[in-house]
């Protein structure tokens, strides 16, 4: 199998913690060819998708430890057709490049892509996560998303909770996510225009989200694959900071999916398979939905440590990638050989 990652520099990686870093050490592991290529090294050739890969170098012994693999690895550039590999997976970060789309929609259908491209132009942002939620269900917050600052003002008012959380539509990694307090109404007009007002003349949206009672214990990152729960973790906030965020500075424990979670978890799993996103990690407080992260969710290295390895979320996700292919070639060896029967009657 042959696997493209679209994804950041390979230079940017955290050779200790980096999820994009461990599927690509266990696909080298497998003996599966890998090269990435970041959203801007796409290009085309005499009509065909190509990119500008680092093509990882052929290991007879793949190091045991991911900083031992990066610091091991030999790249070698190559400009490389994308309907010659069998997968790509996508783990650039936010925010979705809809450019980047346009050139891998003349591949989607030779190639089985990891988040399907329809799926990510519909769960990019954080809109995804109200799908989930109606006057029938409690399972997200009361959530409000507008770009008018009276409106926000309004609601803001009007919530019975002292506390709500206020973040960037297209935020990511807990960055822009603040806590808002009715007894600090006085700042509150200030900070919604630096979230709307994008400097251009422009304007952005935001989200403005009843605060969970819990929330200052931590939130619950839980990696989905193929609609299934694959890992999870606990995330606590550091003492200067709310954000549960690892990168923001917040620390993470064992966890044990409870009833409600589980329960969450089969509720969204079909809708998220139904839509192509096969590998999403998803932010739960206190049993309700508040995030789906569809482009380069993090995790995997950070629950295998909590679980002292026995639990390997990266072997899982490449079994599954595996498969997928070996759904897709042989659907293609069906085809052949059906046509070929029509052909030679």
């Amino acid at each position: 199998m042959n696997v493209c990652f679209i994804m950041y520099p390979w230079d940017e990686i955290d050779p200790e913690n980096d999820t994009s870093l461990a599927l690509i050490k266990e696909c080298a592991k497998r003996g599966h060819g890998v090269a990435m290529c970041t959203p801007a090294n796409l290009t085309i050739r005499d009509s065909v998708t190509n990119a500008f890969c680092n093509v990882v170098g052929r290991m007879d012994k793949v190091p045991s430890t991911l900083k031992g693999f990066y610091s091991k690895v030999k790249l070698r550039e190559e400009m490389l057709p994308l309907a010659g590999f069998d997968a790509i997976f996508f783990r650039a970060n936010p925010p979705l490049d809809p450019i980047m789309l346009n050139f891998l929609d003349s591949v989607k259908d030779d190639v089985f892509i990891v988040n399907s491209l329809e799926g990510m132009r519909e769960a990019n942002n954080k809109l995804y996560t109200a799908a989930f939620g109606d006057r029938h269900s409690n399972i997200i917050p009361n959530t409000h998303v507008s770009k008018n600052k009276k409106y926000l003002i309004q609601q803001i008012k009007e919530s019975k909770a002292d506390k709500m959380i206020l973040k960037p539509l297209n935020g990511y990694g807990g960055s822009g996510v603040i806590l808002i307090e009715k007894s600090a109404m006085n700042n509150i007009n200030s900070l919604l225009d630096f979230y709307i007002s994008s400097g251009d003349g422009t304007s952005n949206y935001v989200i403005l989200q009843d605060y969970i009672e819990g929330a200052d214990q931590g939130d619950v990152r839980i990696l989905m694959l193929n609609g299934e729960p694959v890992g999870a973790m606990k995330r606590i906030p550091g003492s200067d900071d709310h954000r549960s965020n690892v990168s923001a500075g917040g620390s993470i424990a064992k966890h044990t999916l409870t009833k409600a979670e589980k329960a969450l978890c089969k509720q969204i799993g079909p809708k998220l398979v139904k839509d192509g996103l096969y590998f999403v990690g998803i932010d739960v407080i206190g049993g309700k939905l508040v995030e789906v992260n569809v482009m380069s969710p993090g995790g995997i290295t950070y629950i295998n440590k909590v679980y002292k390895n026995k639990v390997r979320v990266e072997e899982k996700v490449i079994d599954f990638l595996e498969s997928k292919v070996i759904d897709q070639l042989q659907a293609f060896d069906r085809r052949t050989r059906l046509r070929k029967a029509v052909d030679e009657a």
